[in-house]
């Protein structure tokens, strides 16, 4: 019986955070007009609704601080990819050896194995190209590059910022 209420109280925690979470961030798009604020509580509901359905509450425990990180590390890639391209394809000195990496991903194939492949798309020369029995398939710019190896600190540092439970 205790458990069923702690799932119950956990539940409504969880939307009730969420539901807030999404109204803020209608605040913050369309600003604190009266006439707004009933259609943004409305879509903050039914966004809420959705998520609960795609994101169960409890399915993951996050570690803050890891998952600043991550999202640090993100923004960090996002800009040293764009160089890193900008720059292979304007000098023509630097080399290319474009071709495939596979790696075994250790997320099973749901919503952590596709947070991890949108992150490691921002690795400099490298974006997921699919699936090969159960592995992910990068195609890469240069293949000489320590790709596997920079795949699995992504893969690290996004385990430290989620776990399953």
């Amino acid at each position: 019986m205790s458990s069923t209420v702690d799932v119950s109280r956990s539940l409504l925690r969880g939307s009730l955070a969420r539901t807030a979470g999404f109204f803020a961030f209608w605040v913050i798009l369309s600003g604190l007009n009266p006439a707004d604020l009933l259609v943004g509580a409305l879509a903050a509901v039914i966004a809420t609704r959705t998520s609960l359905r795609l994101l169960p509450p409890g399915q993951w425990s996050f570690r803050p601080i890891a998952l600043t990180q991550v999202v640090l590390r993100f923004f960090r890639q996002s800009i040293v990819a764009g160089i890193d391209v900008a720059w292979r394809a304007l000098d023509p000195r630097l080399p290319l050896r474009p071709g495939f990496v596979i790696y075994p991903v250790r997320f099973p194939p749901g919503t952590a194995r596709n947070a991890f492949a949108t992150l490691t798309s921002l690795l400099p020369g490298t974006v997921p190209a699919g699936e090969d029995s159960g592995e992910l398939v990068y195609h890469c710019l240069d293949v000489d590059q320590p790709v596997a190896l920079q795949l699995a600190a992504e893969e690290m540092a996004l385990t430290r910022a989620i776990h399953d439970d």
